[in-house]
Parts: structure tokens; sequence; C-alpha cells
């Protein structure tokens, strides 16, 4: 199969390679002819947000994203601002009401920031839907063409968890910046010389928290309706603490480009992390984005110049001598990733460094990982102690533990 065949739009814009991606997200090789719900990849990440405008600055300024489309009332549209933003082969689409009576407003008021569309690139959107329906799936947008100068693209979109849902779309007819309706828009931000082209690459996983007992049902869709498969659990004591714990499986598409990790909470002395996001969230929805870059420590750098706030590290944790004997030789030496506070962990086939920056928003919701793969295709299971045990400290600093 060609490289054109394998790769999204959006990573041939950002002159991703297949070696490439295999070491930022684990890509694995992957023969989509038996596959009933073959998915290329990610197409964007679609927020609901209070204020469309600033957050577009923020992700401009603080986390390096370029704009490259917009919609809103200059466009004909009425109902709201949608700005599109990219990094690498990530896509978020950022939306915020400008009428009064938009749904978005019911939403916002509802969730808070959050994601409501985790959309996904496909060769043949009607194909999937015909299997999705056969499967019980809810089709919540049949498929139909929407047209413009650039061409065409073909949309559907299948309800998931909670709110959230997946649009399936097929751009391969179409040039435009990102959909019809939209015109191209261009950053007017001046980046300070020897900024890095980008703090980050690609999206690695996307997490998903859903109420307790629900996890295996989840899990069951992903497999059942989009065919994705097993690739991980972690259960009973793999993410636990003295106080609070949460079981977590993993789902993946048959390339791995698309990960899901979902997650229900489990019987704790105390409430967990997702027991947190599911009472300020007002249910079931995306947790966190695993941002894949190839220099982490550059890119904590950067955020950190820029106010962004991580979870801290004891240092007890880089001391450990099991830790130590564990992951080996790793690329920077274990004091540079102690000054910043990233995590390491390693696999059979190979390691990773991870870092999670604190909620987004106001909420203790939607937050970011920072992932550097280096052959692992894992999760950082080892950190799931020393991690989990941060978010507690967050938490019962937030007084919701």
């Amino acid at each position: 199969m060609t490289v054109e065949h394998t790769l999204t739009s959006q990573e041939r814009l950002a002159d991703l390679d297949l070696d490439q991606l295999r070491q930022l997200v684990g890509l694995v090789e992957y023969d989509p002819e038996g596959d009933p719900f073959p998915v290329t990849g990610w197409d964007a990440v679609v927020w609901v947000v209070g204020n469309a405008t600033q957050a577009a600055l923020y992700y401009q300024l603080v986390w390096g994203m370029e704009l490259v489309a917009y919609s809103g009332p200059e466009t004909g549209n009425r109902d709201h601002h949608a700005y599109v933003l990219r990094s690498g082969a990530t896509r978020f689409v950022l939306r915020g009401g400008v009428d009064p009576d938009s749904a978005l407003h019911d939403h916002h008021r509802r969730h808070g920031d959050g994601i409501v569309d985790i959309a996904l690139e496909v060769p043949d959107v009607d194909r999937c839907i015909t299997h999705a329906r056969a499967q019980g799936a809810t089709v919540v947008e049949e498929p139909h063409d929407v047209t413009d100068e650039h061409g065409t693209v073909r949309l559907a979109a299948i309800a998931a968890y909670g709110e959230t849902r997946h649009t399936l779309v097929d751009r391969s007819r179409y040039t435009g910046p990102y959909l019809p309706g939209f015109v191209a828009r261009s950053s007017t931000v001046v980046r300070p010389a020897g900024s890095p082209k980008r703090l980050f690459q690609a999206l690695d996983h996307v997490v998903g928290n859903v109420e307790l007992g629900r996890m295996d049902e989840w899990v069951g869709f992903y497999n059942r309706v989009m065919g994705f498969t097993n690739m991980a659990e972690f259960v009973g004591d793999d993410i636990a603490t003295e106080y609070s714990a949460l079981m977590s499986k993993v789902v993946a598409s048959g390339n791995h480009r698309v990960k899901f990790p979902l997650n229900e909470p489990a019987m704790g002395k105390k409430r967990s992390q997702i027991d947190e996001y599911l009472d300020f969230y007002r249910g079931p929805g995306a947790q966190h984005l695993a941002l894949a870059t190839n220099d982490i420590l550059r890119t904590v750098d950067e955020l950190r110049a820029k106010g962004v706030e991580f979870l801290a590290t004891p240092d007890s944790y880089y001391t450990d001598p099991e830790l130590r004997a564990r992951i080996g030789e790793v690329r920077v030496p274990i004091e540079e990733l102690r000054s910043r506070g990233i995590l390491v962990d390693r696999d059979e086939d190979g390691y990773l460094l991870q870092i999670f920056t604190k909620p987004l928003g106001d909420r203790p919701t939607v937050f970011f990982e920072l992932i550097e793969r280096h052959g692992s295709l894992g999760f950082g299971k080892g950190n799931f102690q020393a991690l989990f045990e941060a978010i507690e400290r967050e938490q019962a600093r937030r007084g919701n533990f």
C-alpha cells in the first residue's frame, strides 16, 4: 500500500511520513480490505467553548497552533463562530455561540468547555454507516454531500458516549481549507525569532470517561460498530491508590492511528478523578487528549514559559531504584526529566516520555497529555501510581476528594 493511500490529508499537509508516524503515535501495519468500518485516521477534534474568539487566540499564542479557516457571521453563519486550528496533523475546531438562542450556549451551560465531536477520516462514509446501523449504532446524521468551489465532502455521524459523536468524513474530493461554509483565515500572531515550527505533531489518543458499570458496554460498541480491537486493559490494582481507583480499557483502529482509552470509576475510600469529571462535566465525555511530540523537553519548556501548569511529580519518583532498573537508558539524563516533572515508562517494545497538564478551563474536566514515544505502544502503565497520586493531590486542593 502506498504512502498516498495510508496518510490522512492532515498528515500530508504536515509533511509527515509513515516512519515519523510509527514513532509519534505507534502506527502499525494494517490491511483495511477485511475491515467493515475502515478508519484512515483523525479528522478533527471539535470543541464547544464559552468564547471561541479568545480560545482561538489562546491556542495560537500558547500552544503554537496555526489558524487556517473560519466560519461566522461574516461568512453567513449567524449562529456561532468556528475557528479551525492546526498543529502538524492535529486539527481543532473551536465553536462558540453568537446568537443568544444558539444551542451551543445550552451545551456549554451543561458541560463547560469540552469536546463535542471526535471526527474521523474514512475512505467510505456509506460503507461505515451501513455497518454501524446494522450493529445498532444511532445515526445522528445521514450520509450527505456538502459542496463549494473547492469540491465535495461526504459526511455522516454516529452517537457515542454522553453527548459525544463521531462525524465520519471523506474529503478525498475536496481541496478547501476545512469544509464548505468555511473560508481560509491566516493567523496574525507574530512568533518570536527562534520559536519552534510547532509544539506537537499529531494526536496520539483521546480518553473518554463513562459512568460506573458502562465501560464494557462502550468497549463493546467500538468493537462491534467500528471494528476496533482491544489493545490494553487496566483493572484491579493497575490504577489504584490507598484512596481511589479507576478501571480503563483501550480500543484502537486497525492501524492504531486512532486509540480510545475508556475509563470508569471504581470503588474506593474516596472519589476518583473520574467521579470528579462526571460531576463537573455533568455526564460522560472526553477527559483528555494526548498530543504527540518529537521533543517533549523543548515543548514543556516552551509551554511552561507561557504559563501552562503541569501536574507535579515528587523527587522520590526519580530516585526510586526500581524505576531506574526498569526504564534503563533513555535519550536524556534522568535529571533533565526530573527538572521538568516528565514521567518515563518502558515496555517490551520500547519506552515513552509523558507529562500531564492541569485542567485547561475553570471546571476540573478536560486536560492535555504530552507524549514522546520511542517504540513503546503502551500508555505509561508504570506511571499510573505516581500520576494518580498527583491528581489526587490536585483534587484535594480543589475540595473534591
